[in-house]
């Protein structure tokens, strides 16, 4: 009877730990997603579209690699708010540490233009081009310790508001010609921005605490990542509330991180957990 070959058998481990299993994977864990967002679809009778940028890991390589919102994630929702009928409410599930303006602004500017109800779940954070996001929903649902984020403008590696804020302690003769011509496009993006905001929120606000909110949330009044908390968005009369759907929850636990890493956080859920036996005397 023939024997196999020892480095043979190697190999095809090799390739199987390497290419076949994280392929499976990958795909059982697309089929549980998919059956998840089918379940709260149902449930709530909407549309469910998910935008969830977790760092991931390159195949093979394991490089982490950090998603932001682009111009991909832009065309895949507008094409799933446009086959999504009119009368079907939207749920978004939103978990994004922001990215590309235009992006953001195409898919704000699609939800709020859907006529059914659109509602935009938050279960960790929308910072930045996020928070636009949130912006343009009919209600904002929140985990109590969520946030959402500033979305004054960046140019580069410095925020609009503060090569404005630096130009203006100077006299004009002591600055040089770029850094000038920055403070002219760092003042368009802000006002742009602001015009955006303005026409977020200018239907779930009265005019004060409208302008009120996009100062806050434009002119620098805080750093980039500054988290803007349930309590904070309630003061200002957003439309916002706490209780998220357990699907919600459910479907993010099938968003991980890398793995190959030691996990730094662990803890047994208390349903896992057998109740104790009472000791009789």
């Amino acid at each position: 009877m023939p024997t196999a070959d020892p480095a043979s058998l190697f190999w095809f481990l090799f390739l199987f730990a390497t290419f076949v299993w994280p392929a499976w994977e990958r795909q059982r864990i697309h089929l549980r997603r998919l059956w998840k967002i089918h379940e709260l679809q149902r449930r709530r009778g909407t549309r469910v579209i998910t935008l969830i940028h977790r760092q991931e890991a390159l195949s093979l390589l394991g490089i982490p690699l950090a998603r932001y919102i682009n111009i991909e994630d832009s065309e895949q929702v507008l094409r799933a708010v446009r086959l999504t009928p009119g009368d079907m409410p939207i749920d978004l599930v939103l978990h994004t540490p922001g990215g590309l303006v235009l992006a953001a602004e195409q898919i704000a500017a699609a939800l709020r233009r859907h006529p059914a109800r659109v509602t935009v779940f938050v279960p960790h954070y929308a910072m930045s081009g996020g928070t636009l996001l949130a912006l343009a929903a009919d209600e904002i649902v929140m985990d109590e310790h969520a946030v959402l984020g500033p979305v004054d403008p960046q140019l580069g590696q410095f925020p609009a508001a503060s090569i404005l804020r630096a130009v203006s302690r100077k006299p004009v003769a002591e600055v040089d010609d770029e850094t000038l011509i920055l403070a002219d496009v760092a003042e368009k993006a802000v006002r742009q921005v602001q015009d955006f905001v303005r026409e977020l929120v200018a239907d779930k606000l009265p005019p004060d605490r409208a302008e009120t909110i996009v100062r806050d949330l434009t002119e620098g009044q805080w750093t980039h990542d500054y988290p803007i908390t349930f309590e904070k968005l309630r003061s200002y009369g957003l439309p916002v509330r706490a209780g998220l759907p357990r699907e919600v929850y459910e479907l993010m636990e099938l968003f991980p991180q890398p793995a190959g890493r030691r996990p730094s956080v662990q803890y047994v859920p208390v349903h896992d957990v057998e109740p104790r036996r009472r000791r009789h005397p």
